[in-house]
This record gives structure tokens, sequence and C-alpha cells, in this order.
């Protein structure tokens, strides 16, 4: 029996977001906010923290700045995966524009996942108004103080599925959007 590319692409994004949440489960479960594990010496550490907002702790605008992203996430979401479908049915693009399409989709869905029922969850929060848990941190340049001066934000898996669909995408597959 034949899997359509539409269904390798719906098993990918579970799985990418199912490796997401285990990772966060894990991390939560396990670790106490604020600690840090050294992986690799100074390099790479795993550090438990909790993101409130966007990307690298960014905020927006309280109560309702929070429920309007959480809005704008499920409707940003619902809408990659209906161009998704719709590139696949038409067969308009190649295999590797979906995929890369997939991994910002999925990566949507694991920090969607947290804001709307990790406050339910861990009874902290109303429903649409969670945490993103985060955990890989790469302090990889410091100065002779010891302070981190390259790249000290604090991210997970779905981030990581977002950045590197997103830089997939424009190195391999920008003429696909230029002629789209």
């Amino acid at each position: 029996m034949k899997v359509s590319r539409g269904a390798k692409l719906l098993i990918l994004g579970i799985l990418l977001v199912i490796a997401d949440q285990v990772i966060k489960y894990l991390v939560k479960t396990n670790m106490s906010l604020g600690e840090q594990i050294p992986v690799i010496g100074n390099w790479f550490r795993l550090c438990f923290v909790e993101n409130e907002g966007m990307a690298f702790g960014m905020k927006f605008g309280g109560s309702v700045g929070k429920f309007l992203l959480s809005l704008f996430r499920i409707i940003l979401f619902g809408a990659l995966c209906w161009w998704i479908s719709s590139l696949d049915h038409g067969k308009k693009a190649p295999t590797g524009v979906l995929v890369g399409l997939t991994l910002i989709t999925a990566g949507a869905l694991g920090n969607i996942i947290d804001c709307l029922f990790y406050g339910l969850i861990w009874d902290y929060a109303p429903f649409m108004f969670g945490k993103v848990v985060d955990m890989f941190y790469f302090p990889l340049i410091h100065n002779a103080a010891g302070e981190v001066i390259f790249f000290s934000p604090v991210f997970n898996f779905a981030d990581s599925c977002v950045t590197v669909g997103a830089f997939y995408l424009l190195l391999f597959h920008w003429k696909f959007f230029v002629k789209e």
C-alpha cells in the first residue's frame, strides 16, 4: 500500500509535535524552574525557563496581549495547515517546500499546546494563558568577565522546528516563493 505525500507530511508533523511535548514534559517534571544542567561544558546546557510571551521572552500587552497572541497563533496555524493542504492537493509544490512548511507548522503547534493547555494542566493559568517551556541554552561566546556576549536565548524543540523550517525554505526553496 502506497502512503500519500499528504499522509507522510501529517505523520512527520505529528512525530515532531510528540517529540516536542515529550521533551517539555521531561523538563517540566524532572527539573526545577531556573535549574541548569551542563550537557557540553558551558557551551550547551539544559536550562528550564517558562516563556510568557513570544520568541526570546518578549511580551505583548499583558493579559489582552497574551490572549491576542494565542489567538493569532491559532489562526496562523490554521492558515499554514490550509496552505500545505492546498499546495499538496494542487501538486503545485515540491516535497521539500511542504516539508519546510510542515516543520514550521509542527513547531507552531507545539508552542500553541503550551499556551492553550499548560496553564490548565499544571494549574497556574486559565485556558490560552499558559507559558511555553524552554530548555536549550547555547551561550556560545563569553567575554573575559564570563558574561554571555553571543546567543543568550533559551529555546525549545518547537522553536528549532520553526527556525530550521524557515531557513531551509529560504536557502533551498526561495525560487518557489518568488514565482508564487
